[in-house]
């Protein structure tokens, strides 16, 4: 059984669908194993044995008779804790929540239930989904699946160590401003932000409602697009034939590439390579629009944050991690008319970045330009701190500023991910071109 936990979710569903794989036995092995790790209570804020084995006997009796609801019936999932179950404690990683106890599962768990996945349990995240490194002192950090030492990724950082650890098929997240982008990348996996409105946001905690998407977790391109389907309750991409052949990549050069450090620079540049060499027409541009974006960003994450988050956060602020707190706190003197400001002009850059990138199948850039930093050290500096977050989620916050959808790909050298940028609400063109790139990647 200690197989089944390192193959991907597309490659159980299809062990379910030949009768070699128990659904009720593929759940245990899961379960079992998550609670034997000895870091398991740092990667499952908790477990939900007793619904996984209800879902997976009766995933195993549609197996037995030929009823399979689709590709991941009985197919083992874990669930950020920002997205509610009934019945069960939804804290969204912050003690500002404890005790939360949501009556019913948000809209996609519902729609995931309906296609047959089986829900482990709830994963470790960054407080209230505010950081992109994934350091939660107030409950839990998980260990990075490469090094222990190092930060996860955040704010889905144990959706992604579940992953990558094998105590899970494949992890749900969300993604504000890289947070499931991010800790793909730094855990050699596949992550996929879809577009804002695509998936319905109802019953999941909220931080910045307009950037706010939902998004897997996993290990390859096909996953993403059978769990894409099943989130929505639609049919997957079909990523038969994907060619780069006399395709159009664009490396985007603004800010993307300031700063890149080298291992993540390397391989970037190794990635385009391997891309090339497939048959891709690789070009390098510029957009401004991008750059003027950053200053509306400095308003609106933090401003929808706090105006969400704030009464709860000033009245009772020591039960968070103080820079998580003091990024909220950034959000505090924004006015209404500069947050209303703010929006009209990232609405009028949208149109120019969709311009002037419209010529090109997709956009290029390494998913972030740091490795992931010591742990330890983000808990006693508070500067080093601030500095690697913002560098943590900065490439990644440009998709979310930009209103696209984007895949993140691992690149062979750990901890480095291509991220692979497509104009709004073309999540299977996306993915065909991830399903080649991955390809040439090997």
């Amino acid at each position: 059984m200690d197989e089944w936990r390192a193959q991907s979710a597309a490659e159980l569903g299809r062990g379910i669908a030949a009768g070699r794989i128990d659904p009720v036995e593929l759940a245990a092995a899961f379960l079992d194993a998550a609670e034997a790790h000895p870091e398991g209570g740092r990667i499952y804020a908790r477990l939900t044995r007793e619904r996984a084995l209800a879902e997976a006997e009766a995933a195993r009796g549609r197996a037995k008779t030929g009823l399979r609801r689709g590709a991941l019936d009985g197919v083992p999932i874990s669930w950020k804790d920002l997205f509610d179950t009934a019945g069960v404690a939804t804290e969204a990683g912050s003690r500002l929540l404890e005790g939360r106890v949501p009556a019913r599962d948000a809209e996609v768990l519902e729609t995931a239930t309906l296609g047959g996945s089986v829900c482990l349990g709830k994963t470790h995240m960054t407080e209230l989904a505010f950081s992109g490194l994934g350091l939660n002192p107030m409950t839990a950090t998980p260990p990075n699946a490469t090094d222990p030492a190092l930060a996860p990724g955040g704010s889905s950082s144990g959706a992604a160590v579940s992953v990558a650890l094998g105590l899970a098929a494949a992890g749900i997240g969300s993604d504000t401003g890289g947070s499931v982008r991010t800790p793909s990348a730094w855990n050699n996996l596949v992550g996929l932000k879809t577009t804002a409105g695509r998936l319905p946001l109802t019953g999941v905690v909220p931080l910045a409602a307009r950037f706010d998407t939902v998004g897997p977790l996993c290990r390859s391109v096909e996953d993403a697009a059978e769990l894409l389907a099943l989130l929505e309750g639609g049919k997957a991409a079909d990523l038969r034939g994907a060619s780069l052949s006399g395709l159009r990549l664009a490396v985007l050069e603004t800010i993307a590439l300031d700063d890149v450090r080298d291992a993540p620079g390397s391989a970037f540049e190794q990635a385009l390579a391997r891309l090339s060499a497939a048959g891709a027409k690789v070009s390098r541009v510029q957009v401004p629009a991008v750059a003027e974006a950053f200053a509306s960003a400095a308003m609106l994450f933090p401003g929808e944050a706090y105006g969400t988050w704030g009464k709860l956060i000033e009245a009772a602020p020591g039960k968070m991690h103080p820079p998580i707190r003091d990024r909220f706190r950034q959000g505090a003197g924004i006015s209404a008319e500069d947050f209303v400001a703010g929006w009209q002009a990232l609405d009028r850059l949208r149109g120019v970045y969709g311009e002037e990138t419209a010529g090109y199948d997709a956009v290029l850039l390494p998913t972030t330009p740091i490795l992931p930093p010591d742990a330890a050290r983000l808990e006693s500096d508070p500067e080093y701190f601030r500095t690697e977050n913002l560098l943590a989620l900065r490439n990644t916050r440009i998709g979310n500023l930009m209103g696209l959808c984007a895949l993140t790909l691992p690149t062979g050298t750990d901890c480095c991910g291509l991220m692979v940028m497509a104009a709004p609400g073309q999540e299977e063109r996306l993915l065909r071109i991830g399903q080649a790139a991955e390809t040439a990647i090997g």
